[in-house]
This record gives structure tokens, C-alpha cells and sequence, in this order.
């Protein structure tokens, strides 16, 4: 008897793996990527409707989603200047959309760039790391962020594919 319920166990759990192999059914669990998607922003804020494209794009291509805040500093501050208020805004953000990606199953490798301009902080991440896509915010009415000489700027310098992306523009209420 105790025999006759193991045998029936176990062909119904080699019934349930058959099952789940033929409906295409996978476990996707997160991991690094090859492949390394760049959403730069700034100005404090990154539209979702931005950040789901990203996202989504990240997800079809089996990459790393890598998010990038680019921190400005100002003229009157050296470079190397640490801008806690600024980082303190940062953070958050940038915790969000690492929420975000991992609740979608992409992984996020976050990063922060100073710069005395976008553009500039751009170059400077550029210059060291590589990645296969950018997908960059375009203006949509807000005055932080980048700007419409950026995105030109950004569509004529980025060293691999970029896809820029303007949402719907903010209207007042």
C-alpha cells in the first residue's frame, strides 16, 4: 500500500514537470546581463513612461538596466565637490527605479555622474563604460531635465544605439 502511494506520487510529479516543460511555462529569475541598456536623467526626476520603455526594452533584450543620474555642479563648486543635498535626491530616485526594474525581473546596476552640464556628465560616463542602448527622456514641458540642445547633442555624440522618448507633456490642472 505505502509502495503503491510513493509510485503515485512520483508519476504524478513526473506528470507535473512534463506539463509545465510543454506549456513553455520558465522560471525567469534575475541575473547580470551581457547586454546594458543607459537611462540617463536629471533635474530630479525620470518620467515613468520613460523608465517602463526602458524597462521593457531591458527585459526583451536579457539586459542590465542602468539607470544614471546625472548631478550637476555648479561653477562655484570644484568638480570633485560632494553635493549631499543633490545625492540626497538622487538616492531615492534611483531606489525607486531599481524597485521597479527588479519587480520586472531585469537587473539594475545604478550609477551617479557629476558634471558641470548633462552633456558633460554624459561624456564622462561614456568615456568609461560601454553599453548597447540608451534610451534618453526628451523635453515635455517641465523646465528640469534635459533640454532640446541636449537631446542633439545626445543624438549626434551617443557611441551606440539611442532611442530618445518624449511622454505625453504635462499640462497644468
Amino acid at each position: 500500500m505505502i509502495a503503491a502511494v510513493i509510485a503515485l506520487a512520483g508519476l504524478s510529479a513526473v506528470l507535473a514537470v512534463a506539463l509545465l516543460a510543454r506549456s513553455g511555462f520558465r522560471v525567469r529569475k534575475p541575473r547580470a546581463g551581457i547586454r546594458r541598456v543607459l537611462v540617463p536623467f536629471t533635474g530630479g526626476t525620470l518620467d515613468p513612461t520613460v523608465l517602463d520603455a526602458a524597462i521593457r526594452l531591458a527585459q526583451a533584450e536579457d539586459a542590465t538596466l542602468v539607470p544614471a543620474y546625472l548631478l550637476l555642479v555648479p561653477l562655484q563648486y570644484a568638480e570633485d565637490s560632494p553635493l549631499r543635498d543633490e545625492v540626497a535626491v538622487a538616492v531615492p530616485l534611483l531606489e525607486a527605479v531599481e524597485h521597479a526594474a527588479l519587480r520586472a525581473g531585469v537587473p539594475v546596476d545604478a550609477r551617479i555622474e557629476k558634471g558641470r552640464s548633462p552633456t558633460h556628465a554624459l561624456r564622462r560616463l561614456w568615456d568609461e563604460e560601454r553599453f548597447d542602448r540608451i534610451v534618453a527622456p526628451a523635453p515635455n514641458g517641465r523646465e528640469d531635465g534635459f533640454t532640446a540642445k541636449d537631446v542633439t547633442w545626445i543624438l549626434a555624440h551617443a557611441p551606440s544605439e539611442t532611442i530618445v522618448l518624449k511622454p505625453t507633456p504635462l499640462t497644468a490642472a
